[in-house]
């Protein structure tokens, strides 16, 4: 294991990354801890097309872990991909994993299905796309190194919502390896400013926060947290839970690659202009971590303007509410995106983005207090990549009435639930389910075809959403947004739609499982076909937290 460093060294080796990032050995190029953060390459489509070659690659560290990541041809990692509503995306993927595969060749990567730590393929999360090869299959779409590089067609629906997507693997038993060690990247549909006039003209930043192993396991605390109780490992390798928002945290987190590290959490630098207003599209491309994110001037919390949740804005499609909520602080579970308005802190002010501690529950991992980015404000600082535009076409009607508007034409109810493989050890490895009710619980079966949930186009559903874990989970659906509509009892009726969203764990003091209640949206055409419903903590989605629907045509 790399032993822990102090700061100044750290500091002092900055100089040094450009040499490293030259080095052929370094397939998978990172900035170190202290150095700025860097705007992601962005891509965008011209008339109509965006069309780009794509490569993934892979690269074991010193510890032992292993980086992936996706590469332009000239080197670039994980671009952002801006398309606008009916544009055509074709992205050739190349799998050039160095990793032994198993299996033969010559087999068709749209039925191969193999789960190889060599196979990968793309997910297109939270975009309303068929479930089919080349567009959003994960189920059967499995591409090896000695495949040619395989294309990706589809366009981006007319009434997609505008705001920020991503793409990342989607192969079972190997997702987190594959997102943890780095593989994700953004993906942007034009136009929020068409439905929200608060962000016409507003420069734009995309920040993808990632997790990846602890690049100092074994540093003692710093010296300004707090005396914790004495961590406890879980079995999965990964430090538990200790409810106090400090100790040594189950992951460390980066923002755009640049990492953050335990224990003294150097916040990366961000440069920004001073007392402007911007559109900060942030991504949790984590594949364990939750946020809780806030920005500090000084030590006083920022309001945040959120106008979009997991792509959709506030206000999309006649919904109810305002188009800007404010918030002191935004929580984000692995895998959903948040944008929202700031304001960069004045000259001499010293800016920070955090995210603070979240409550994962007694079987869950720690994720405590720390810090992301210092923001310096400089008249001098270059102003971010993107810009909206100053003066919007007129607003596209939404194509179908709101969705908390639609009554439910059925109720159904899942739950999240665990066990030990072996009752009688406690240290044994630990199965995890997402059950209908009613149904046995097993984990998912990739092999079979048999959904555990059959649907119909055109409908709306009510989906009871139990957790009876000790630990929090993250409900995610392939392929649509759903509602908010109740939480742990209590009606919320959100103004917004969703595609990830936590549900509370289990206590031993609670006379009930903790549940939410969601509205599902199956009216889109584009939702016929089969794919999953998972936790997108993505060891809980290997371990068979996951279920598979069909949705059948009206």
């Amino acid at each position: 294991m790399p032993k822990y460093r102090p700061l100044w060294i750290g500091c002092a080796l900055l100089a040094l990354a450009q040499v490293a990032v030259a080095l052929p050995a370094d397939r998978c190029p990172r900035p170190t801890p202290g150095s700025a953060v860097p705007q992601p390459r962005e891509l965008r489509s011209r008339e109509g097309v965006l069309e780009l070659e794509l490569s993934v690659r892979n690269q074991r560290e010193p510890d032992g872990s292993m980086r992936y990541c996706y590469l332009l041809p000239d080197g670039a990692e994980a671009p952002t991909l801006r398309l606008a509503p009916g544009d055509l995306l074709i992205l050739r993927l190349r799998n050039e994993l160095r990793l032994p595969s198993g299996a033969a060749r010559g087999l068709d990567p749209c039925h191969s299905g193999i789960m190889s730590p060599a196979a990968t393929n793309l997910h297109f999360h939270g975009l309303t796309i068929p479930a089919v090869c080349h567009q959003d299959d994960v189920l059967k779409t499995a591409i090896l190194p000695t495949d040619a590089p395989f294309e990706y067609r589809f366009r981006i629906p007319q009434d997609e919502p505008p705001g920020l997507y991503w793409y990342h693997p989607h192969i079972h038993g190997v997702s987190k390896a594959q997102v943890l060690g780095g593989a994700s990247g953004a993906l942007i549909v034009e136009g929020i400013e068409r439905v929200n006039v608060a962000t016409a003209a507003l420069p734009e930043r995309v920040l993808v926060i990632r997790d990846q192993d602890l690049l100092h396991p074994h540093a003692p605390p710093s010296r300004y947290e707090p005396v914790v109780p004495k961590m406890f490992i879980e079995r999965d390798g990964d430090s538990a839970n200790n409810g106090t928002g400090f100790g040594l945290p189950a992951k460390d987190l980066s923002l755009n690659f640049v990492p953050v590290p335990y224990p003294d959490y150097p916040p990366a630098p961000l440069r920004v202009r001073p007392a402007q207003r911007e559109l900060w599209r942030v991504l949790n491309a984590s594949a364990i971590t939750y946020l809780n994110l806030a920005v500090l001037a000084g030590t006083a919390p920022q309001s945040l303007g959120i106008v979009g949740i997991d792509g959709v804005p506030l206000g999309f499609g006649d919904g109810p509410g305002p188009a800007v909520q404010w918030s002191d602080h935004i929580g984000i579970p692995p895998g959903g995106r948040a944008e929202f308005l700031v304001t960069t802190p004045p000259v001499g002010v010293r800016g920070l983005l955090v995210t603070r501690s979240v409550d994962t529950g007694q079987g869950g991992e720690n994720d405590p207090n720390r810090a992301l980015a210092a923001l310096i404000a400089d008249d001098r600082a270059p102003q971010p990549r993107s810009s909206l535009a100053a003066t919007a076409a007129p607003r596209v009607s939404a194509a179908r009435p709101w969705l908390g508007g639609v009554d439910p034409v059925r109720v159904r109810k899942l739950y999240f639930s665990e066990e030990l493989s072996d009752p009688n050890d406690p240290n044994s490895a630990t199965r995890f389910f997402l059950t209908v009710e009613g149904q046995t619980p097993a984990a998912f079966d990739p092999s079979s075809d048999v959904p555990n949930i059959v649907a119909r186009q055109g409908e709306v559903e009510d989906w009871i959403i139990e957790n009876r874990s000790t630990e929090l989970h993250a409900f995610h659906i392939h392929q649509l947004h759903f509602q908010l509509r109740d939480w742990m009892g209590t009606p919320v009726d959100e103004p917004f739609l969703r595609d990830t969203v936590n549900v509370p764990y289990y206590t031993d003091r609670m006379l009930k499982y903790p549940s939410i209640r969601l509205r599902m949206d199956f009216r889109d055409p584009n939702t016929i076909g089969t794919f999953v419903y998972h936790c997108h903590l993505l060891e809980h989605e290997d371990g068979g937290m996951m279920g598979l629907i069909r949705i059948e045509g009206p």
